[in-house]
């Protein structure tokens, strides 16, 4: 994969972006305060001005009437520079002197030129302010009775002269404050959102590699976060869904190999057998003739019902049994399940019961899959049950529940088969007395034909005492005074 181009990263177009809106707020503050600070300059009222004016120039005549070679500039500088004021003299010959903040506008020196050409008349009448936007106050200079040069006093610094001055100050103040802003943003904000989605990526690309357990950081709570769990919901969905694909294969390869080893069987017998009434030099009996081809058939009916259950089962797990729901009489269930094994039951001298509770009289289900079920189960039970032993078909309620139920008395089930127990070809004939002849497949029938209807099957077995075989399925609907609707 190749490298991304660094301006193309998310993470620096959004510091570049955020420096940039930082350094555009600084500027836009900064105009804003020399703005206030030029008006600042002139928070002086005009008669304020014509007094600090008049006092300038009454300095200055003194000054001068002590020592007429004095620096006027230097003069001013020295006295009046700490109050930041643009004070100028104009002079008769036209200088403007005391530019330390800056020169006073053109209207300002014609105004003080027009107003020395008033020659010999009172000092008094060379006194006034220049109103315009902004007042501009004019004080004379007077030396031996005559009028040498024009105190100006304007109300404030330039815009120019101001920034000059603050210029390089707010310049370093708002690089530094940029610099800090910018670095204090990368560490404590875009520098883990950044790690964050490079964790993220780093994750989907593992994820997209196959490693299903790649999994995000999920610190914090911002949409980062949200996006982090969600793909990491995805990933653990994956996950499961990739485990169950190869339990699913396991399932697959165990089922062909367990199919495989119980047709083999048979087939084995039968071909056995059938090659040994073939071979002319033994040349069996009539009885030894009879007993093989016996074990043939047999071994052949055995065959038919493996491959019949399988055939159930995988309609059964495939959901390819569409079933009749309708309300079905739990007797007559339990009925047609007694009548077939009622000859078996009496040979073995087992007994047959059973028990319907209150409100468990009716079921809602397919009648000939719950049959199928029940005789399943009692087959099991019937098979593996001693004679002189009991065996019961039991209805009752529990809540939105009707359980019907399988017990025996026979040798049980040891604990370790139970989680075991309706697995495809799993045989406990080690656990239960005599020999099973089922085709393994039985139990796996029952618990998809029950999962079929929206219910549970369990078991459970105290070895030696009895072993009773549950089958959960959801309730048949009440009016409201109880009764079955």
């Amino acid at each position: 994969m190749s490298e991304r181009a660094w301006y193309r990263s998310l993470y620096w177009r959004i510091a570049i972006g955020f420096v940039l809106f930082l350094a555009g707020t600084l500027a836009v503050q900064a105009v804003l305060f020399l703005w206030i600070v030029v008006r600042a300059e002139g928070v002086l009222t005009p008669e304020a001005q014509l007094r600090l004016a008049t006092l300038v120039a009454s300095d200055l005549s003194e000054t001068i009437g002590r020592d007429p070679q004095v620096d006027v500039e230097k003069h001013l500088i020295h006295r009046y520079g700490g109050l930041r004021r643009p004070i100028f003299v104009v002079m008769a010959d036209g200088r403007v002197l005391g530019g330390q903040w800056g020169t006073p506008t053109a209207s300002a020196i014609r105004a003080a030129m027009r107003r020395m050409r008033i020659g010999e008349q009172a000092a008094v009448e060379h006194i006034g302010l220049l109103r315009g936007r902004r007042a501009i106050a004019f004080a004379p200079v007077v030396e031996g009775g005559r009028v040498i040069a024009t105190v100006v006093v304007q109300p404030g610094r330039p815009a120019n002269v101001v920034l000059r001055e603050l210029g390089p100050i707010m310049l370093v103040v708002g690089l530094g404050l940029v610099s800090v802003g910018g670095a204090l943003a990368a560490l404590l904000s875009f520098r883990p959102a950044h790690r964050r989605l490079k964790g993220l990526e780093e994750a989907a690309r593992r994820l997209g590699s196959g490693d299903t357990s790649a999994r995000a950081p999920e610190e914090g709570g911002d949409e980062i976060t949200a996006v982090a769990r969600t793909f990491n919901q995805m990933a653990a969905d994956l996950d499961r869904r990739a485990e169950e694909l190869r339990a699913a294969d396991r399932a697959r390869r165990q089922l062909l190999a367990d199919v495989s080893h119980e047709l083999m069987t048979p087939l084995t017998a039968i071909r056995g057998y059938a090659e040994t009434l073939e071979m002319p030099q033994l040349a069996p009996d009539a009885a030894t003739r009879a007993r093989y081809l016996d074990i043939i058939g047999q071994e052949t009916m055995r065959l038919e019902r493996i491959v019949g259950d399988l055939l159930d089962l995988a309609r059964s797990e495939a959901g390819g049994v569409t079933l009749r729901i309708r309300r079905v009489p739990v007797s007559e269930l339990f009925e047609r399940v007694l009548t077939r094994h009622r000859r078996e039951s009496e040979e073995k001298e087992v007994t047959l019961t059973t028990s319907i509770g209150a409100r468990a009289e009716i079921v809602a289900g397919d009648a000939d899959r719950l049959e199928q079920v029940l005789q399943n189960l009692a087959a099991n039970a019937l098979r593996h049950t001693p004679g002189g032993g009991r065996m019961e078909l039991r209805s009752e309620r529990r809540g939105n529940t009707v359980v019907l139920s399988v017990r025996d008395t026979g040798e049980g089930i040891r604990p370790e088969h139970l989680p075991h127990i309706f697995d495809r070809f799993y045989k406990v004939d080690t656990a239960r007395a005599g020999r099973s002849s089922g085709s393994g497949l039985g139990l796996s029938i029952v618990k998809a034909i029950v999962e079929q209807h929206g219910g549970t099957v369990s078991v459970a077995s105290t070895p030696g005492t009895e072993t009773v075989f549950e089958v959960l399925l959801p309730a048949p609907a009440e009016d409201s005074a109880g009764r079955l609707a």
